[in-house]
């Protein structure tokens, strides 16, 4: 399946990019500007080999969004919406990935700070917005650090802590989780869970600034993997 990164320039899509990329996924870049989606391209190109690079592309986010079958946003919060808006005909049947984080920062705060919706989470609010449309809507990728992502030299030592009201859906997205080296997928139940998920991120970032990393990550203990 085309993995669709959405607003996939940032730092969190580009080290999505370059870690699905280097798992053999065929890859869009999407942006609302083509040629920030062709500069990462080639900034993931000048990372990797060229073989590895063979299924990767530059969209604008309606093409990808179009194009892809399994849809990641990585937008900041108060781009969440405006996105959702261009791109919202084109998921029907789909799985969208939401991995946004309500911080602060996105609001000119600290980005230690998580901002409470009224929705609950920033998934449910994409759940909502995409309500009467047959898309299942995953929250995901929340807590991986992008400058782990980036180091391609090293495993990610991370969970990757997924939510859903679609089992089938849930199962494809911890599949694709578990193509980044040293990642586990832990099933974190309904998607109203994404609301206690978002809320590690800050707590991170917070734990990051304390000890001047960049890498702070999560691990699930206690669960069998058989």
């Amino acid at each position: 399946m085309k993995v669709a990164l959405i607003g996939g320039t940032g730092d969190q899509g580009l080290g999505l990019a370059l870690r699905f990329v280097k798992a053999g996924e065929k890859v869009i870049i999407g942006s609302r500007d083509i040629k920030k989606a062709e500069n990462t391209v080639n900034t993931i190109k000048n990372m990797l080999k060229d073989e590895e690079c063979r299924n990767l592309s530059a969209m604008s986010n309606e093409d990808a969004a179009a194009e892809g079958d399994i849809i990641v946003l990585t937008v900041p919060l108060q781009a969440q919406i405006a996105t959702l808006k261009f791109i919202e005909k084109f998921l029907d049947g789909k799985i969208f990935v939401d991995a946004t984080v309500p911080l602060e920062s996105s609001l000119g705060g600290k980005p230690t700070r998580y901002v409470d919706l009224c929705h609950g989470s920033a998934a449910e609010r994409t759940a909502e917005f995409l309500k009467g449309r047959n898309t299942n809507v995953i929250s995901a990728f929340n807590n991986i650090s992008s400058a782990s992502l980036v180091n391609i030299n090293e495993d990610v030592n991370c969970d990757c802590l997924i939510s859903s009201d679609h089992e089938d859906a849930k199962k494809e997205v911890m599949k694709l989780a578990e193509k980044i080296s040293g990642v586990r997928a832990i099933d974190c139940g309904p998607l109203e869970n994404a609301r206690i998920i978002e809320k590690i991120t800050p707590l991170l970032i917070n734990l990051n600034i304390r000890n001047k990393i960049k890498n702070a990550g999560i691990r699930i203990t206690g669960l069998s993997f058989e």
